[in-house]
């Protein structure tokens, strides 16, 4: 089944200071390899024109758009023409772009939640502007990044008619070990989030006090400007995706924190743990429900709840057991959590949703 794909995402262009590009640079590179043709359709905003790190590839067609009106006068054919449409999280305007989409293709149509538990948590309150409640039933897929019980929520609360997990993943061509000087003891990628920070000062920056000798790394945009590290903590605002072999290999560890909304969601693993794992560089992770089903905690990841946990892991741990871990770890993620298994599952849903009939349900305005 070779399947025409058309998705509006967030960015495919631009890693800075989101998750999505790297996500869908993986899964439609992966979906084009199996001979499916993918078309991507991004705004135009500001932000990530300023820091466009990814023009055009070889595997999918680009497509920037600059506003709403712009979307139907030029991609109506497309869009009607194509087996899937993909709409995802945070697309600007994507409520209504969702509405037009589900009005408008003659395929299936599918929702690409990035962000599950930040999702549920603004639909409760009413301000999710790229989806609303009205519209989940109306795709015929609810591809979450958030597993578990939150896949019965939204299709028993919110009806859709199949919610599937499609987590994120790795690319492994990209994620791979590289020999280069281990800088750092611990490390961690990540835009920041206020509601995260306390965790971050717990499981870097305390632990950082506590080992002067060692040297820890923050990488990620929006950080405030008067947020004082320590001496021997290194901030870096960006680091490009064709770097992250290197950023991850430089660093002895690798630290993994969940937002509250994630960790209370449980089963929503960051990509952080599939790219640092796939180079070989062992994880230090917080504690959040259904962690044991990605990897098992003390023989393929370490999982702790204090800064005294980080220091003895850091100062105790034998190297022989760190170099079991990660290799263990990495063997998981080859085996499971590459882009090319979240392909071959992005099928099988697509192929699930065409032996059922298509959910009628009434649209609201279009677009």
């Amino acid at each position: 089944m070779k399947l025409n794909i058309v998705i509006f995402g967030l960015s495919i262009t631009s890693s800075w200071g989101n998750g999505h590009a790297t996500t869908y640079r993986a899964l439609v590179k992966a979906l084009a390899k199996r001979g499916h043709c993918v078309t991507f359709l991004e705004r135009d905003v500001d932000w990530y024109r300023q820091h466009r790190d990814f023009t055009s590839a070889p595997f999918c067609r680009i497509e920037l758009y600059e506003t709403l009106k712009d979307v139907p006068q030029r991609f109506t054919s497309l869009v009607t023409n194509a087996d899937v449409v993909v709409v995802g999280s945070f697309v600007p305007d994507g409520a209504a772009i969702g509405d037009w989409v589900t009005s408008t293709a003659h395929g299936l149509t599918a929702f690409y939640d990035i962000d599950t538990p930040v999702t549920l948590k603004r639909l409760e309150s009413g301000n999710a502007g790229y989806i609303s409640a009205a519209l989940i039933p109306r795709f015929n897929v609810y591809l979450s990044f958030t597993g578990g019980p939150t896949l019965q929520l939204i299709e028993e609360i919110y009806g859709s008619p199949r919610a599937r997990a499609l987590y994120c993943s790795v690319d492994p061509d990209r994620h791979v070990p590289v020999e280069t000087t281990q800088k750092w003891s611990l490390g961690y990628i990540g835009t920041y989030s206020k509601d995260r920070q306390p965790l971050m000062d717990r499981l870097l920056v305390e632990p950082a006090r506590s080992l002067p000798g060692e040297h820890f790394l923050v990488a990620g945009a929006q950080y405030p400007a008067d947020l004082r590290w320590p001496p021997n903590v290194q901030h870096v605002e960006h680091v490009p995706p064709d770097r992250h072999s290197e950023f991850y290999c430089g660093q002895r560890y690798t630290l993994n924190i969940t937002r509250p909304d994630m960790a209370g969601a449980g089963f929503s693993p960051s990509v952080r743990l599939f790219e640092a794992a796939a180079c070989g560089v062992p994880v230090i992770s917080d504690n959040w429900a259904g962690l044991e089903t990605f990897f098992q905690p003390g023989k393929e990841m370490l999982v702790v709840e204090t800064a005294e946990g980080v220091r003895q892991i850091l100062a105790e741990l034998p190297e022989t057991q760190r170099r079991a871990i990660a290799a263990a770890a990495r063997a998981h993620v080859l085996e499971a959590h590459t882009a090319d298994h979240r392909a071959l599952e992005f099928e099988r849903y697509m192929q699930e949703a065409l032996r059922k009939p298509k959910v009628k349900v009434k649209a609201e305005a279009g677009a």
